[in-house]
């Protein structure tokens, strides 16, 4: 049975996503690979030259990761999208105060859709949700639970 190992982001500048990802968040390096080039990874995304920088960020206790990646070749382009768009991707963390959070992440270069809303309905009601970007415009999802 398939489980999930790590999901990844590709960010223009790894130093300023880890300041907001472990910083900012308090999630771990697991991983640090300074440069990647060619090889296998050149052979699973398609670049044979490729050039990469990674990291593996957890929270402490978990073993589930984000892989944080800077393209160095290919040059990295376009923007992050929007919800709505058909390929985005967004990581939901379950915290225990989104307000608080989310106005850490804000002076650590995220900007919020909207502020912390209550969840009327589901069986999520009670809880409090939120959506941000983070430095690079990828959202992130704060989840705050049901009392």
């Amino acid at each position: 049975m398939p489980t999930i190992h790590h999901a990844g982001l590709t960010v223009r500048d790894l130093d300023r996503s880890l300041a907001f990802y472990r910083d900012s968040l308090g999630m771990e390096p697991m991983m640090d690979v300074q440069h990647r080039v060619g090889g296998y990874w050149g052979e699973i995304v398609g670049y044979p030259d490729v050039d990469v920088r990674f990291v593996h960020v957890a929270f402490p206790g978990d073993d589930r990761r984000l892989e944080l990646v800077e393209f160095r070749t290919p040059e990295p382009r376009g923007d992050a999208g929007e919800p709505r768009d058909v390929g985005v991707t967004h990581v939901c963390l379950l915290v225990d105060d989104v307000a608080a959070l989310a106005e850490r992440l804000e002076r650590a270069g995220g900007t919020s859709y909207s502020a912390p809303v209550k969840v009327t309905e589901g069986p999520n009601a009670g809880g409090v949700g939120l959506y941000l970007r983070d430095p690079d415009g990828i959202t992130v999802e704060l989840f705050q639970a049901p009392r």
